[in-house]
C-alpha cells in the first residue's frame, strides 16, 4: 500500500486554497456558471458570464425568465437549450439567493447539479467537503499517477475518498485538476517540472498491466 498522503502534499501544498477557475463573485454567480461550463472551457463562461449577470443579476430576475430570453447570452454554450431550461428551472426552485443549498443532497436535486458540480460549489463555498471534485481534468490525471484506475468519475472519487482523509477533500480535487491544466496533459505532458514525477505510474513506466488494486490500495 502507497503512502499516498505523504507522496500528494507536496500537490496539495502548490495548488492549496487556489480558487476555481471560474470568476464567478457571488455564490450565485457560481451556480450559474457551473452548470454552463459543464462539457464547455471555463474561460468561455468566463467571457459570457458579465453580459449574463448584467441582465440577469439575481436567482430571483432569473426565475422570473424564460429558457428563449436566456438564448441570445448563452447560445455559444455547449447544450444551451437544455442549460436555459435546467436554469429557470432551478432559479424558479430558489427563488433568493440566500435560498441556495450548500449541501450535496440538496445541490444534486437542482436540475444541471451533479456531483461535481456540487462539490465545485460546496468547495468554493467554503463548506465542509462532502466528497472530491472530480472534473475530466481529475478523471485523466489520478490513473495516469496511480491514485485510481478507471475512467468513470464516481469511482474515481470514491477511491481517491479511500486514500485522502475527509479534511483534505476539499483540497485534493481541485489541486489535481490544476495539474491536469498546467502540467499533466493531455499531450506531451511536463513530468519534468511535475511534483508527482518521482512517484507517478506514468512518468516511470508503471501500467495497470502490470499492476492491481491492491497494489494500488
Amino acid at each position: 500500500m502507497q503512502n499516498w498522503i505523504e507522496y500528494l502534499e507536496p500537490l496539495m501544498k502548490q495548488y492549496d486554497k487556489r480558487k476555481h477557475p471560474l470568476d464567478y463573485k457571488s455564490r450565485y454567480q457560481l451556480l450559474v456558471m457551473v452548470i454552463l461550463s459543464a462539457q464547455d472551457s471555463d474561460k468561455h463562461i468566463n467571457e459570457l458570464a458579465p453580459a449574463f449577470f448584467e441582465a440577469y443579476p439575481s436567482v430571483n430576475s432569473l426565475a422570473k425568465s424564460t429558457p428563449e430570453d436566456l438564448h441570445p447570452y448563452i447560445n455559444t454554450v455547449r447544450n444551451f437549450g437544455n442549460k436555459s431550461g435546467w436554469l429557470i428551472n432551478l432559479a424558479q426552485i430558489i427563488d433568493e439567493n440566500n435560498n441556495i443549498p450548500i449541501t450535496l443532497t440538496e445541490l444534486t436535486k437542482l436540475p444541471g447539479i451533479g456531483r461535481k458540480s456540487a462539490n465545485v460549489i460546496i468547495r468554493e463555498s467554503g463548506n465542509e467537503a462532502e466528497g472530491i471534485i472530480v472534473d475530466l481534468h481529475v478523471v485523466r490525471v489520478a490513473p495516469r499517477i496511480g491514485i485510481a484506475i478507471g475512467t468513470q468519475p464516481e469511482k474515481i472519487e470514491k477511491q481517491i475518498m479511500t486514500i485522502v482523509p475527509r479534511e483534505r477533500w476539499n483540497d485534493i480535487g481541485m489541486a489535481i485538476s490544476f495539474l491536469g491544466r498546467e502540467i499533466c496533459r493531455p499531450t506531451n505532458p511536463k513530468c519534468d517540472i511535475c511534483v508527482m514525477n518521482k512517484v507517478c505510474y506514468f512518468h516511470n513506466g508503471i501500467t495497470d498491466n502490470n499492476v492491481t488494486d491492491l497494489e494500488l490500495f
